[in-house]
């Protein structure tokens, strides 16, 4: 295997990894503005995702990092076709972290009530734009012959890319609420529950009416047909993750509504490969895996420092989700203490 092709992989895993684990809290996030009936219950939600949310965030960090090193033309044109979508998603998740951080500093519910607004919409703007970002990659862009993107934001706003992101906001949806029935207890493990199951027909529809169209923008022979059985193992991962949330196997539910997101975001780069940006315009003008790529000296040194930094922090992360493994409930949450008493 060629060092690109192995770094398509390695980024194309990184993506996997970080819509898997920031999908559920981008889920909570949104879920603490629909869920939760009172500020104790809000507190909640945010602490079943305060351990975890920045370290989840570090796999995007080394996904824009190891495109940056691996693919710079990607990289570049990636930024010039997305410029405001992504300045937007930037700007929310930095928005996010900050609400994360000084929700519980100020004494007054109005002060609260901003912060969660904060958390709400720093979620659900990023759950919604990545769907629309990832819709446009695999149909492809106005690319010239200088790999520069020459449409408009309008040639963005297509009625696929519109799709993408209401499938990832309703995945990302159903993974937070099977995520809170498996780490909370009482009132709220039931009412995540019964949402999760009133919202998975609605986003299995959208799901599946994506993964069908995407075939549309699929390779030929192997490809089409991995990006098929790709497809379906998605789809019917979901109705599984749907059945196990009706019985109350929420750690069932968990995994398999994971494993959706998996194997649909895998199906996308099948679909994608061997470009890593298609042109619209014309074939030729397509960024590849080849033509983007960095220098092979320059990749078989991002390989070694991977082989040898990417299990430590594999490790380290396992290991904090296996501390914080615990349901909590209204019950763990102590009386709030004013912020100015010492």
């Amino acid at each position: 295997m060629h060092l690109y092709n192995l770094w398509f992989v390695a980024i194309a895993v990184l993506w996997v990894g970080y819509f898997f684990l920031e999908g559920f809290d981008f889920g909570v996030g949104i879920l603490t503005r629909v869920l939760a009936k009172s500020d104790t219950e809000r507190r909640v939600l945010i602490n079943t995702i305060g351990p975890v949310w920045d370290g989840n965030e570090v796999w995007l960090i080394t996904a824009a990092g190891a495109t940056f090193a691996a693919f710079p033309e990607w990289y570049a044109s990636l930024f010039s076709g997305f410029y405001l979508p992504l300045l937007l998603i930037l700007l929310a998740l930095i928005v996010r972290g900050v609400a994360f951080e000084y929700r519980g500093t100020g004494d007054t519910d109005q002060w609260r009530q901003r912060w969660d607004l904060a958390i709400f919409w720093g979620s659900l703007i990023p759950a919604v734009l990545w769907g629309l970002v990832f819709a446009n990659i695999v149909r492809g862009m106005k690319l010239d012959a200088r790999h520069l993107y020459v449409g408009s934001l309008f040639d963005l706003l297509n009625p696929y890319a519109l799709l993408g992101g209401l499938v990832t906001l309703g995945l990302f949806l159903v993974h937070g609420s099977v995520f809170l029935a498996l780490k909370t207890t009482g009132d709220l493990r039931v009412r995540a529950n019964r949402l999760a199951a009133r919202m998975g027909p609605v986003v299995a529809v959208l799901t599946v009416i994506f993964l069908g169209i995407l075939a549309e923008h699929a390779g030929r022979g192997l490809g089409l047909v991995a990006m098929i059985v790709l497809a379906v193992l998605a789809v019917g991962c979901f109705g599984a993750a749907l059945g196990a949330n009706r019985v109350g196997r929420e750690g069932w539910a968990f995994a398999l509504s994971g494993a959706t997101i998996v194997l649909g975001v895998t199906a996308l780069f099948v679909a994608l490969y061997p470009n890593v940006l298609p042109s619209t315009l014309n074939d030729s003008y397509s960024l590849t895996v080849r033509n983007a790529a960095s220098t092979p000296k320059a990749l078989g040194v991002m390989t070694w420092a991977a082989a040898i930094f990417l299990p430590l922090v594999l490790a380290y992360q396992a290991w904090t989700y296996w501390v914080f493994r615990k349901r909590i409930g209204v019950e763990h949450i102590p009386a709030r203490v004013p912020a100015h008493t010492t």
